[in-house]
């Protein structure tokens, strides 16, 4: 239940019986639990009025109500916060408080919610809407300083943060479980496979350091999954929501329905979205089609207080997508993902828990240019691939006074094959049929061993993150051209990382924070092994080369934040040197596959780039009832060997909010102003062109019709400004982009439980 619906309900409750409950009267048992893992939260301190005690061996604390007293809850790895009269109340009724711990909070990190648990006035979260997102990728670009590459209409965008994009963002679900892209061009990024109505929230960890989850240069996106629900009686719960959208005709709608009881959560998920070609702001008719659907569960047991089994089955399906920037679109995509963690809870005197984690994910993808209207139809092509991505990971946790210290190991393996068909139809091979080995089997094993020690010593906090990976890789199946210009292609890679951050704060609620690191990560699949394929953004094909050097990044982010009672600021500044930088050059020597390719990209080594740029968030709250968001985001890269810009680097990017919550929080209306600036810094090397500024207008309200019932309705791109984004990629055959939807009229209805 709303949090703010329930102080209504409290209050009307208590002007109808003229006082408090005779529940709230009597002394209550709280239990503190970890919202990730269910485990209790012990050794907490509390002090309500002249009651203080600390939560026992089970995250237990006993308390009587007292009208007008706040709660005052403390923990090391938790921090410290507060809990007014009505929401003891209401805790008191639900009779369980779950936590997050603040190891997340010390790094530079964004986190967007999914499941909105705060007043709709104190903190702009995200809500049903995002619930009913097809792809996990149009979430994120919410945020400034995220942009997504566009090849379809639709569906498979892939997201970029600081210039980083592909395998130097590290995507992963409840911090270990991969997925990898089985189609050459990427229509089915790993971002694509996180079903947003089966997650909690998405923590965006800036930089190279967060090592406990892997390697990610821009970031680690770390998509959590929905947090179990045990009930000390059985209970159903659940929702459905279904939404609408004018531009383009989708159809969107997705539910939950589960069953909980003392010692079992079983959740089952299930969404399906599908839309029609759009237009954009000048009536121009955008190649847009899809069918895209979510389907699975959670299912959580309870053995004892400490031991806790979670099990995790996502199946994802996609039918004819269209992707007008590629010679082919999805014509289908089938994606299972796994996976199970166990939780043990220890009271040791140091060590306090332990997790183990399994997973497997399996995508069969199937691309064609049958849909495409070709006239002349020189040949039909086909490419169906497939890719696996399996491992482990195991992590314990030590408690030592004011310290912690997180220690484990993970292992992941990955690969890919696929093999593309042209019959071809007109000319002199008329009646041939060619067959292109694209991943040539390739694969990737990565073993690791990390630690993260965190010291607290008075207003500082000290952070020093570890990880030394060994990386494998080789080819089952190699090319006779590729076996010609590399030999075998195996290699293995020692990669040790780096990073050491710490944090201060001051009075007057300031916090500043200093992060360097040292990460290293190898070439990935696609750099390795794709044979003869046009996977950049330009017309190229591209080889693979399985002797790279693994690539290097130097980063340094500075951090302030600034927290009053009714203001918040957030600055994150980064500056990026990279060593070994994986990029492409056009080799003349070799001889594309494809009539109508110009040539040859060979992956390669560069000497060095440069990165720098900037993040700020500014939130206010200007009335009770009303807050204003400003954020902002900004990266300059350069590539020193060419002394020229990186390509696909977005311009600078600001996003105003204004946000209200009026009838007692029933009514919360929304407007989004974006403006993005020219991009005249361009890569010459890669055919960029420069990109126009454009301004948009959202707006949207959300109305709480019952307890129960919520409805929604706004517009996008309200004066239906013509535009396109810089990294959306031109349409294939043409040099003009794909233009971005023009006006669209929402709406959405969602029910609860």
């Amino acid at each position: 239940m709303n949090l703010l619906l329930r102080r209504v309900w409290v209050a009307c409750v208590l002007l109808f019986l003229g006082g408090v409950p005779a529940q709230a009267q009597q002394e209550s048992a709280i239990r503190l639990l970890d919202r990730e893992t269910g485990a209790p939260i012990t050794d907490a301190t509390f002090k309500y009025g002249a009651l203080q005690g600390v939560s026992d061996s089970g995250g237990v604390i006993y308390l009587t109500y007292q009208e007008g007293t706040s709660l005052v809850l403390s923990h090391l790895n938790y921090g410290q916060w507060v809990l007014d009269s009505p929401e003891v109340l209401a805790l008191i009724a639900e009779k369980v408080l779950y936590r997050s711990e603040i190891h997340v909070d010390l790094y530079p990190v964004t986190v967007i919610a999914l499941r909105p648990e705060k007043r709709p006035e104190t903190e702009m979260e995200l809500d049903y809407r995002e619930r009913l997102a097809h792809d996990a990728t149009s979430i994120l670009m919410q945020e400034p300083a995220i942009s997504g590459i566009r090849k379809g209409g639709n569906y498979g965008f892939d997201p970029v943060f600081r210039g980083f994009k592909y395998d130097q963002l590290n995507v992963v679900l409840g911090g270990a479980q991969g997925a990898t892209a089985a189609c050459p061009n990427r229509m089915d990024p790993p971002t694509s496979q996180m079903a947003p109505n089966m997650v909690e929230r998405i923590e965006i960890l800036k930089g190279p350091h967060a090592l406990r989850y892997g390697t990610g240069f821009g970031a680690t996106l770390n998509f959590v999954p929905s947090r179990l629900r045990f009930s000390e009686d059985p209970d159903v719960y659940g929702r459905m929501s279904n939404g609408i959208e004018a531009n383009g005709s989708v159809f969107r709608n997705e539910g939950q329905l589960g069953f909980s009881g003392e010692n079992h959560d079983l959740s089952f998920f299930g969404s399906w979205s599908q839309g029609n070609d759009y237009t954009s702001g000048d009536g121009t008719q955008v190649q847009a089609d899809f069918n895209r659907g979510s389907f699975g569960g959670n299912f959580g047991f309870k053995f004892s207080e400490d031991d806790q089994l979670r099990l995790s089955v996502i199946y994802n399906v996609a039918r004819d997508a269209d992707f007008p920037a590629l010679t082919m679109d999805l014509r289908e995509d089938d994606t299972w993902l796994m996976n199970a963690r166990y939780d043990k809870v220890f009271n040791r005197e140091h060590l306090t828990s332990w997790n183990t984690t399994v997973f497997a994910s399996f995508v069969n993808h199937l691309m064609d240019n049958r849909l495409k209207p070709l006239d002349p139809r020189m040949l039909n092509a086909e490419t169906e691939a497939t890719t696996y991505n399996y491992g482990g990971r195991t992590e314990g946790v030590w408690n030592f006074n004011n310290n912690t210290l997180y220690a484990g190991a993970d292992f992941r393996g990955e690969g890919a094959e696929g093999t593309r068909v042209r019959e071809f139809l007109m000319g002199p091979n008329q009646g041939t049929v060619a067959r292109d080995n694209a991943w040539q089997d390739g694969y990737i094993s990565k073993g690791s061993l990390f630690a993260e020690y965190q010291l607290a010593a008075k207003a500082w906090r000290y952070v020093v993150s570890t990880r030394v990976e060994l990386n494998v890789s080789g080819i089952s199946d190699p090319a006779p051209e590729f076996l010609a210009e590399y030999g075998d292609g195996s290699q293995t890679q020692l990669n040790p990382s780096l990073s050491l951050g710490a944090t201060r704060t001051f009075g007057g609620g300031s916090t500043v924070g200093i992060w360097l690191a040292r990460a290293q990560r190898s070439a990935g699949l696609a750099e390795r092994f794709i044979n003869y394929f046009p996977i950049g953004q330009d017309p190229y094909e591209l080889l693979g080369n399985p002797n790279l050097d693994a690539e290097v990044n130097y980063q340094l982010d500075l951090t302030y934040a600034w927290k009053r009672k009714n203001t918040e600021l957030g600055v994150d500044v980064f500056m990026g040197y990279l060593d070994e930088f994986i990029s492409s050059v056009i080799d003349p020597d070799l001889t594309p596959r494809l009539p109508m390719s110009p040539g040859v990209r060979r992956f390669v080594n560069i000497d060095n780039a440069f990165k720098t740029g900037f993040e700020l968030t500014w939130t206010q709250r200007l009335l009770p009832e009303l807050q204003q968001q400003v954020g902002v985001a900004y990266t300059y890269a350069q590539d020193l060997e060419r002394d020229e810009p990186l390509p696909e680097i977005a311009p600078m990017d600001l996003r105003y909010t204004l946000a209200g919550s009026f009838v007692k929080g029933r009514l919360t209306p929304e407007l989004v102003f974006r403006h993005v600036l020219r991009q005249g810094r361009v890569s010459t090397e890669f055919g960029e062109t420069e990109t126009p500024s454009f301004s948009l207008l959202d707006i949207r309200a959300s109305y709480q019709v019952s307890e129960k019932a919520r409805f929604t309705l706004g517009v996008n791109n309200l004066f239906d400004e013509n535009y396109y984004e810089h990294l959306n990629r031109p349409v294939s055959g043409g040099i003009l982009p794909i233009f971005a939807p023009g006006q669209n009229i929402f709406a959405s209805v969602n029910f609860t439980l």
